[in-house]
Protein backbone atom coordinates (compact mmCIF):
# COMPACT_ATOMS: atom_id res chain seq x y z
CA UNK A 1 0.00 0.00 0.00
CA UNK A 2 1.66 3.34 -1.39
CA UNK A 3 1.43 6.94 -1.40
CA UNK A 4 3.43 9.34 -3.01
CA UNK A 5 4.24 13.03 -1.79
CA UNK A 6 4.98 14.97 -5.25
CA UNK A 7 7.55 18.11 -3.71
CA UNK A 8 8.96 21.23 -4.74
CA UNK A 9 12.56 18.64 -4.81
CA UNK A 10 11.05 15.55 -6.16
CA UNK A 11 8.49 13.09 -5.76
CA UNK A 12 8.94 10.61 -2.48
CA UNK A 13 7.09 7.48 -2.51
CA UNK A 14 6.27 5.65 0.66
CA UNK A 15 5.10 2.48 1.44
CA UNK A 16 2.57 1.80 4.50
CA UNK A 17 2.72 -0.73 7.15
CA UNK A 18 -1.11 -1.16 7.37
CA UNK A 19 -0.80 -4.22 9.19
CA UNK A 20 0.94 -3.28 12.03
CA UNK A 21 -0.27 0.80 12.37
CA UNK A 22 -3.77 0.41 10.38
CA UNK A 23 -5.22 3.35 11.80
CA UNK A 24 -2.38 5.45 11.19
CA UNK A 25 -2.31 4.63 7.67
CA UNK A 26 -5.79 5.01 7.49
CA UNK A 27 -5.85 8.59 8.74
CA UNK A 28 -2.48 9.35 6.74
CA UNK A 29 -4.31 7.96 3.02
CA UNK A 30 -7.66 9.79 3.30
CA UNK A 31 -6.11 12.83 4.33
CA UNK A 32 -4.08 12.61 0.95
CA UNK A 33 -7.02 11.53 -1.08
CA UNK A 34 -9.01 14.85 0.49
CA UNK A 35 -5.43 16.44 -0.65
CA UNK A 36 -4.97 17.95 2.81
CA UNK A 37 -1.01 18.37 1.83
CA UNK A 38 -1.25 20.10 -0.96
CA UNK A 39 1.05 23.43 -0.27
CA UNK A 40 2.07 22.02 3.08
CA UNK A 41 5.75 23.66 3.58
CA UNK A 42 8.48 21.33 5.13
CA UNK A 43 8.79 23.36 8.35
CA UNK A 44 11.62 21.44 10.64
CA UNK A 45 14.76 20.61 9.37
CA UNK A 46 17.49 18.81 11.92
CA UNK A 47 20.42 17.89 9.63
CA UNK A 48 21.23 14.25 9.72
CA UNK A 49 18.33 13.57 12.00
CA UNK A 50 15.01 14.35 10.44
CA UNK A 51 12.18 16.75 8.42
CA UNK A 52 8.78 17.48 9.39
CA UNK A 53 5.36 18.47 7.78
CA UNK A 54 1.71 17.79 7.61
CA UNK A 55 0.80 21.19 8.87
CA UNK A 56 -1.31 22.80 6.00
CA UNK A 57 -0.23 26.42 7.15
CA UNK A 58 3.04 25.41 9.35
CA UNK A 59 4.19 26.62 13.23
CA UNK A 60 4.81 30.29 11.67
CA UNK A 61 1.41 31.38 10.61
CA UNK A 62 -1.32 32.54 13.40
CA UNK A 63 -4.85 30.81 11.74
CA UNK A 64 -2.51 27.33 12.39
CA UNK A 65 -3.95 24.82 14.68
CA UNK A 66 -1.18 22.31 14.36
CA UNK A 67 -3.23 20.02 11.36
CA UNK A 68 -6.34 17.83 11.70
CA UNK A 69 -6.99 14.32 11.72
CA UNK A 70 -8.92 13.27 8.94
CA UNK A 71 -11.74 12.42 11.78
CA UNK A 72 -11.93 16.01 12.65
CA UNK A 73 -11.99 17.43 9.15
CA UNK A 74 -15.17 15.24 8.84
CA UNK A 75 -16.57 15.11 12.18
CA UNK A 76 -15.49 18.37 14.01
CA UNK A 77 -12.66 19.95 16.04
CA UNK A 78 -13.47 18.02 19.03
CA UNK A 79 -12.04 14.93 17.25
CA UNK A 80 -8.96 16.63 15.47
CA UNK A 81 -6.56 14.42 17.35
CA UNK A 82 -6.98 11.00 17.37
CA UNK A 83 -4.93 8.09 20.41
CA UNK A 84 -2.24 6.50 18.41
CA UNK A 85 -0.29 2.96 18.99
CA UNK A 86 3.24 3.32 18.98
CA UNK A 87 4.43 -0.50 17.77
CA UNK A 88 6.67 -1.80 19.86
CA UNK A 89 8.45 -4.32 17.14
CA UNK A 90 8.95 -1.17 15.04
CA UNK A 91 12.37 0.98 15.64
CA UNK A 92 13.79 4.05 13.88
CA UNK A 93 16.52 1.72 12.42
CA UNK A 94 16.79 2.95 8.69
CA UNK A 95 17.00 6.24 6.83
CA UNK A 96 13.76 6.84 5.15
CA UNK A 97 11.66 5.80 7.92
CA UNK A 98 8.34 7.58 8.44
CA UNK A 99 6.61 8.68 11.43
CA UNK A 100 3.18 10.09 12.88
CA UNK A 101 4.40 12.71 15.74
CA UNK A 102 2.55 12.31 18.51
CA UNK A 103 2.00 14.55 21.85
CA UNK A 104 1.27 13.12 25.11
CA UNK A 105 -2.33 13.10 26.36
CA UNK A 106 -3.44 15.73 29.03
CA UNK A 107 -5.48 12.99 30.86
CA UNK A 108 -3.54 9.51 30.63
CA UNK A 109 0.66 10.47 30.48
CA UNK A 110 1.01 6.61 28.57
CA UNK A 111 -1.31 8.16 25.55
CA UNK A 112 0.05 9.74 22.38
CA UNK A 113 -1.91 11.73 20.64
CA UNK A 114 -1.81 12.52 16.54
CA UNK A 115 -3.30 14.79 14.03
CA UNK A 116 -1.64 15.23 10.52
CA UNK A 117 2.18 15.86 11.19
CA UNK A 118 4.44 13.10 9.89
CA UNK A 119 7.98 13.21 10.29
CA UNK A 120 11.05 11.31 8.42
CA UNK A 121 14.48 10.44 9.13
CA UNK A 122 17.64 11.73 7.68
CA UNK A 123 19.70 8.97 9.49
CA UNK A 124 20.02 5.58 10.75
CA UNK A 125 19.93 4.05 14.14
CA UNK A 126 17.49 7.12 15.77
CA UNK A 127 16.85 5.41 18.79
CA UNK A 128 15.57 8.54 20.07
CA UNK A 129 12.85 8.29 18.60
CA UNK A 130 11.32 5.17 19.55
CA UNK A 131 8.33 5.38 21.83
CA UNK A 132 8.04 9.05 20.92
CA UNK A 133 6.68 8.54 17.29
CA UNK A 134 4.60 6.30 15.49
CA UNK A 135 6.06 4.37 12.94
CA UNK A 136 3.44 3.69 9.67
CA UNK A 137 5.59 3.63 6.92
CA UNK A 138 9.37 3.66 4.97
CA UNK A 139 10.35 5.64 2.14
CA UNK A 140 10.99 3.34 -0.87
CA UNK A 141 11.90 5.70 -3.66
CA UNK A 142 13.07 9.40 -3.44
CA UNK A 143 16.53 9.10 -1.28
CA UNK A 144 17.76 12.02 -3.42
CA UNK A 145 15.45 14.21 -2.74
CA UNK A 146 16.15 13.35 1.28
CA UNK A 147 19.67 14.15 0.57
CA UNK A 148 18.30 17.55 -0.98
CA UNK A 149 16.32 18.37 2.08
CA UNK A 150 19.26 17.69 4.72
CA UNK A 151 21.52 19.90 2.76
CA UNK A 152 18.66 22.86 2.39
CA UNK A 153 19.59 26.39 3.96
CA UNK A 154 18.00 26.73 7.26
CA UNK A 155 17.65 29.31 10.17
CA UNK A 156 18.39 29.15 13.55
CA UNK A 157 14.71 27.16 14.27
CA UNK A 158 15.21 24.80 11.43
CA UNK A 159 12.86 26.98 9.05
CA UNK A 160 14.00 26.37 5.43
CA UNK A 161 14.92 29.62 4.11
CA UNK A 162 13.68 28.72 0.93
CA UNK A 163 10.31 27.24 1.07
CA UNK A 164 9.98 23.25 0.34
CA UNK A 165 6.76 22.26 0.21
CA UNK A 166 4.06 19.36 -0.58
CA UNK A 167 2.76 20.43 -4.21
CA UNK A 168 0.43 17.06 -4.09
CA UNK A 169 -0.22 13.42 -3.05
CA UNK A 170 -1.51 10.38 -4.70
CA UNK A 171 -2.46 7.45 -3.83
CA UNK A 172 -1.59 4.47 -5.25
CA UNK A 173 -3.32 1.94 -3.45
CA UNK A 174 -5.70 2.13 -0.10
CA UNK A 175 -7.24 -1.03 1.09
CA UNK A 176 -9.53 1.01 3.61
CA UNK A 177 -12.70 2.50 3.23
CA UNK A 178 -13.78 6.04 2.87
CA UNK A 179 -16.16 7.39 5.74
CA UNK A 180 -18.84 8.06 4.49
CA UNK A 181 -18.76 11.91 4.41
CA UNK A 182 -15.44 12.08 2.37
CA UNK A 183 -15.50 13.34 -0.83
CA UNK A 184 -12.69 13.27 -2.97
CA UNK A 185 -11.70 16.25 -4.50
CA UNK A 186 -11.88 16.12 -8.34
CA UNK A 187 -8.81 18.29 -8.69
CA UNK A 188 -6.17 19.58 -6.73
CA UNK A 189 -7.54 22.99 -5.16
CA UNK A 190 -5.28 26.23 -5.64
CA UNK A 191 -3.44 27.21 -2.29
CA UNK A 192 -5.51 29.66 0.17
CA UNK A 193 -4.46 32.49 0.90
CA UNK A 194 -3.23 32.02 4.74
CA UNK A 195 -1.01 29.90 3.15
CA UNK A 196 0.50 31.98 0.53
CA UNK A 197 0.88 34.05 3.33
CA UNK A 198 3.75 31.78 4.46
CA UNK A 199 5.68 31.98 1.48
CA UNK A 200 9.44 32.79 2.45
CA UNK A 201 11.28 32.46 -0.66
CA UNK A 202 9.06 30.89 -3.67
CA UNK A 203 9.94 27.04 -3.87
CA UNK A 204 9.84 28.13 -8.03
CA UNK A 205 12.17 30.82 -7.89
CA UNK A 206 15.80 30.83 -8.88
CA UNK A 207 18.76 31.68 -6.56
CA UNK A 208 22.14 32.44 -6.82
CA UNK A 209 24.03 29.01 -6.21
CA UNK A 210 26.75 31.23 -4.15
CA UNK A 211 24.58 32.83 -2.68
CA UNK A 212 25.26 32.20 1.20
CA UNK A 213 22.92 32.18 4.06
CA UNK A 214 23.41 35.86 4.72
CA UNK A 215 22.04 36.83 1.37
CA UNK A 216 19.17 34.75 1.62
CA UNK A 217 18.20 35.79 4.67
CA UNK A 218 18.24 39.40 3.85
CA UNK A 219 15.98 38.44 0.70
CA UNK A 220 13.78 36.43 2.70
CA UNK A 221 13.21 39.35 4.89
CA UNK A 222 12.75 41.91 1.81
CA UNK A 223 9.75 39.33 0.40
CA UNK A 224 8.21 39.34 3.83
CA UNK A 225 8.04 43.00 4.05
CA UNK A 226 6.67 43.29 1.00
CA UNK A 227 3.61 40.91 1.48
CA UNK A 228 3.31 42.69 4.71
CA UNK A 229 3.21 45.86 2.76
CA UNK A 230 1.15 44.68 0.16
CA UNK A 231 -1.71 43.64 3.12
CA UNK A 232 -1.57 47.04 4.60
CA UNK A 233 -2.55 48.33 1.28
CA UNK A 234 -5.36 45.74 0.72
CA UNK A 235 -6.79 46.73 4.25
CA UNK A 236 -6.37 50.80 3.51
CA UNK A 237 -3.87 51.15 6.24
CA UNK A 238 -1.39 52.14 2.98
CA UNK A 239 -1.92 54.10 0.35
CA UNK A 240 0.13 52.17 -1.34
CA UNK A 241 2.24 48.71 -0.84
CA UNK A 242 5.53 51.14 -2.04
CA UNK A 243 5.26 53.66 0.03
CA UNK A 244 8.33 55.16 2.26
CA UNK A 245 8.42 57.37 4.99
CA UNK A 246 9.39 61.03 4.45
CA UNK A 247 13.15 61.47 4.99
CA UNK A 248 12.79 64.67 6.57
CA UNK A 249 10.35 63.21 9.84
CA UNK A 250 11.63 61.20 12.68
CA UNK A 251 9.74 59.44 14.83
CA UNK A 252 10.44 59.72 18.32
CA UNK A 253 8.81 57.05 20.82
CA UNK A 254 8.94 56.08 24.73
CA UNK A 255 8.51 59.33 25.74
CA UNK A 256 7.69 60.55 29.12
CA UNK A 257 3.74 61.34 29.56
CA UNK A 258 4.87 64.48 31.33
CA UNK A 259 6.64 65.60 28.12
CA UNK A 260 4.24 68.19 26.67
CA UNK A 261 5.00 71.60 27.22
CA UNK A 262 7.05 74.40 29.27
CA UNK A 263 4.18 74.79 31.44
CA UNK A 264 3.78 71.33 32.83
CA UNK A 265 0.45 69.52 33.14
CA UNK A 266 -2.69 71.65 31.58
CA UNK A 267 -5.27 72.62 33.96
CA UNK A 268 -8.07 71.89 31.34
CA UNK A 269 -9.03 68.40 30.17
CA UNK A 270 -10.25 69.92 26.48
CA UNK A 271 -7.40 69.09 24.01
CA UNK A 272 -7.57 72.31 22.56
CA UNK A 273 -5.69 74.12 25.50
CA UNK A 274 -3.07 72.21 25.74
CA UNK A 275 0.38 74.10 25.54
CA UNK A 276 2.65 73.54 22.24
CA UNK A 277 4.46 70.88 22.63
CA UNK A 278 7.87 73.10 22.98
CA UNK A 279 10.00 70.37 25.02
CA UNK A 280 10.48 68.72 22.26
CA UNK A 281 10.64 71.75 20.21
CA UNK A 282 13.49 73.22 22.04
CA UNK A 283 15.62 70.28 22.59
CA UNK A 284 15.77 69.22 18.56
CA UNK A 285 15.91 72.55 17.17
CA UNK A 286 19.31 72.40 17.73
CA UNK A 287 19.95 70.32 15.10
CA UNK A 288 17.66 72.58 11.84
CA UNK A 289 14.64 74.29 11.29
CA UNK A 290 11.66 72.18 12.72
CA UNK A 291 8.39 72.79 10.79
CA UNK A 292 6.37 70.95 12.99
CA UNK A 293 6.65 68.77 16.45
CA UNK A 294 3.39 66.65 17.11
CA UNK A 295 3.13 65.00 20.68
CA UNK A 296 0.30 62.60 19.56
CA UNK A 297 -2.02 62.29 22.30
CA UNK A 298 -5.30 60.56 23.22
CA UNK A 299 -8.44 62.47 21.33
CA UNK A 300 -11.02 61.78 24.39
CA UNK A 301 -8.67 62.62 27.27
CA UNK A 302 -5.82 64.40 25.66
CA UNK A 303 -3.35 62.49 27.67
CA UNK A 304 -0.06 61.78 25.42
CA UNK A 305 0.18 58.90 23.88
CA UNK A 306 4.45 59.23 24.44
CA UNK A 307 5.48 59.07 20.79
CA UNK A 308 5.34 62.59 18.54
CA UNK A 309 6.93 63.45 15.17
CA UNK A 310 9.39 65.88 14.22
CA UNK A 311 9.50 67.56 11.05
CA UNK A 312 12.86 69.12 10.06
CA UNK A 313 13.47 71.69 6.55
CA UNK A 314 16.05 69.51 5.38
CA UNK A 315 16.81 66.06 5.20
CA UNK A 316 20.56 66.38 6.54
CA UNK A 317 19.33 67.78 9.51
CA UNK A 318 16.89 65.31 10.49
CA UNK A 319 19.91 62.36 9.80
CA UNK A 320 21.82 64.37 12.11
CA UNK A 321 18.75 64.09 14.93
CA UNK A 322 18.18 60.87 14.26
CA UNK A 323 22.17 59.56 15.38
CA UNK A 324 22.89 62.02 18.31
CA UNK A 325 19.47 61.49 19.62
CA UNK A 326 19.50 57.71 20.48
CA UNK A 327 18.64 56.65 23.55
CA UNK A 328 18.67 60.18 25.26
CA UNK A 329 17.67 60.84 28.23
CA UNK A 330 14.34 63.07 28.72
CA UNK A 331 12.21 63.64 31.76
CA UNK A 332 13.64 60.21 33.00
CA UNK A 333 13.22 58.47 30.17
CA UNK A 334 15.27 57.10 27.67
CA UNK A 335 13.56 58.45 23.73
CA UNK A 336 14.11 55.87 20.69
CA UNK A 337 14.29 57.62 17.04
CA UNK A 338 13.70 56.03 13.56
CA UNK A 339 12.07 56.81 10.64
CA UNK A 340 10.56 52.85 10.00
CA UNK A 341 6.85 54.14 11.19
CA UNK A 342 6.76 58.08 10.13
CA UNK A 343 4.74 56.63 7.34
CA UNK A 344 1.97 56.41 9.86
CA UNK A 345 1.38 60.32 9.53
CA UNK A 346 2.03 60.01 5.92
CA UNK A 347 -0.98 57.68 5.88
CA UNK A 348 -3.37 59.31 7.66
CA UNK A 349 -3.10 62.63 5.84
CA UNK A 350 -4.06 60.45 2.87
CA UNK A 351 -6.87 58.65 4.38
CA UNK A 352 -8.17 62.44 5.65
CA UNK A 353 -7.98 63.95 2.26
CA UNK A 354 -9.55 60.48 0.90
CA UNK A 355 -12.48 60.55 3.42
CA UNK A 356 -13.07 64.14 2.55
CA UNK A 357 -13.66 63.38 -0.92
CA UNK A 358 -16.31 61.25 -0.02
CA UNK A 359 -19.90 61.89 -0.79
CA UNK A 360 -21.27 63.90 2.64
CA UNK A 361 -24.37 61.68 4.20
CA UNK A 362 -26.90 62.82 6.51
CA UNK A 363 -30.82 62.36 7.68
CA UNK A 364 -32.11 59.80 9.89
CA UNK A 365 -29.65 56.97 10.22
CA UNK A 366 -26.65 58.86 8.39
CA UNK A 367 -28.54 58.41 4.75
CA UNK A 368 -30.65 60.96 3.52
CA UNK A 369 -32.88 58.17 1.66
CA UNK A 370 -33.34 56.04 4.57
CA UNK A 371 -37.07 55.94 6.26
CA UNK A 372 -37.92 57.20 9.73
CA UNK A 373 -40.73 54.99 10.28
CA UNK A 374 -43.18 53.34 8.03
CA UNK A 375 -47.51 53.05 8.46
CA UNK A 376 -50.13 52.23 6.00
CA UNK A 377 -53.40 53.99 5.56
CA UNK A 378 -56.65 53.62 3.40
CA UNK A 379 -56.84 55.63 0.60
CA UNK A 380 -60.76 56.73 0.02
CA UNK A 381 -60.56 57.32 -3.30
CA UNK A 382 -58.63 54.46 -4.56
CA UNK A 383 -60.31 51.86 -6.93
CA UNK A 384 -62.26 49.29 -5.45
CA UNK A 385 -61.42 46.07 -7.48
CA UNK A 386 -57.65 46.67 -6.20
CA UNK A 387 -57.00 45.41 -3.12
CA UNK A 388 -53.17 47.10 -2.95
CA UNK A 389 -54.04 50.30 -4.45
CA UNK A 390 -55.92 50.85 -1.11
CA UNK A 391 -53.07 51.63 0.97
CA UNK A 392 -50.16 54.06 0.67
CA UNK A 393 -47.54 55.58 2.99
CA UNK A 394 -48.35 57.83 5.82
CA UNK A 395 -44.56 59.17 6.41
CA UNK A 396 -43.64 61.61 3.14
CA UNK A 397 -41.28 63.88 4.19
CA UNK A 398 -41.36 65.89 1.08
CA UNK A 399 -45.40 66.83 2.60
CA UNK A 400 -46.33 68.23 5.27
CA UNK A 401 -50.17 69.26 6.05
CA UNK A 402 -51.08 72.44 6.17
CA UNK A 403 -52.46 73.67 9.50
CA UNK A 404 -55.21 75.16 8.73
CA UNK A 405 -56.48 73.06 5.44
CA UNK A 406 -60.02 71.84 5.65
CA UNK A 407 -60.85 68.83 6.60
CA UNK A 408 -60.65 65.81 4.26
CA UNK A 409 -64.26 63.69 3.42
CA UNK A 410 -62.02 61.08 5.62
CA UNK A 411 -61.91 63.42 8.31
CA UNK A 412 -65.64 63.81 8.35
CA UNK A 413 -66.10 60.35 7.70
CA UNK A 414 -64.38 59.53 11.41
CA UNK A 415 -66.05 62.05 13.22
CA UNK A 416 -69.17 60.78 12.34
CA UNK A 417 -68.10 57.43 13.31
CA UNK A 418 -66.76 58.81 16.10
CA UNK A 419 -70.32 59.55 17.26
CA UNK A 420 -72.08 56.25 16.73
CA UNK A 421 -72.28 53.08 19.22
CA UNK A 422 -69.53 51.62 20.25
CA UNK A 423 -71.35 48.43 19.80
CA UNK A 424 -71.53 49.32 16.07
CA UNK A 425 -67.97 51.11 16.01
CA UNK A 426 -66.54 47.42 16.73
CA UNK A 427 -68.58 45.44 14.93
CA UNK A 428 -67.13 47.66 11.76
CA UNK A 429 -63.55 47.39 12.31
CA UNK A 430 -63.61 43.73 13.20
CA UNK A 431 -65.62 43.74 9.84
CA UNK A 432 -62.96 45.94 8.18
CA UNK A 433 -59.76 43.94 9.48
CA UNK A 434 -60.78 41.38 7.14
CA UNK A 435 -59.41 43.09 4.57
CA UNK A 436 -56.64 44.60 6.24
CA UNK A 437 -54.97 41.57 7.39
CA UNK A 438 -53.36 39.38 4.61
CA UNK A 439 -54.60 36.10 4.04
CA UNK A 440 -53.43 33.16 2.67
CA UNK A 441 -56.96 31.64 1.22
CA UNK A 442 -58.27 30.01 -1.54
CA UNK A 443 -59.28 32.62 -4.60
CA UNK A 444 -63.05 31.99 -3.70
CA UNK A 445 -62.73 33.13 0.19
CA UNK A 446 -60.95 36.46 -1.42
CA UNK A 447 -63.77 37.20 -3.63
CA UNK A 448 -66.22 36.67 -0.84
CA UNK A 449 -64.31 39.01 1.55
CA UNK A 450 -63.84 41.59 -1.51
CA UNK A 451 -67.68 41.93 -2.28
CA UNK A 452 -68.39 41.49 1.94
CA UNK A 453 -66.27 44.93 2.03
CA UNK A 454 -67.95 46.56 -0.78
CA UNK A 455 -71.18 45.65 0.15
CA UNK A 456 -69.85 47.73 4.30
CA UNK A 457 -69.00 50.12 2.13
CA UNK A 458 -72.46 51.16 0.32
CA UNK A 459 -74.37 50.74 3.76
CA UNK A 460 -72.24 53.27 5.39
Amino acid sequence: MSALLETSLGDIVIDLLVDDAPKACDNFLKLCKLKYYNFSPIHSVQKNFTFQTGDPLGPDAPESDGGSSVWGLLDGPSKRTFPIELPRRLKHLERGTVSMATVPSTNDPDQRLAASQFIITLADNLDYLDGKAAIFGKVVEGFDVLDKINESFIDDRGRPLKDIRIRHTTVLDDPFDDPPKLVEPTESPVPSKAQLATVRIADDEELDDNMDEETMEKLRREREARAQALTLEMVGDLPFADVRPPENILFVCKLNPVTQGPSGFPTSRDPTNFPLDEDLNLIFSRFGTILSCEVIRDKRTGDSLQYAFIEFDQQKDCEQAYFKMQGVLIDDHRIHVDFSQSVSKLSESWRNSTVTKRRPRGGFGGVDDLEEKRQYREVVDAPVDEDDARYSMVFDKNKKKAPDAAPSGRDRESRRDSSRSPRRNQDRYRRRSYSRSPRRDSRKDRERERGRYRDDRRRY
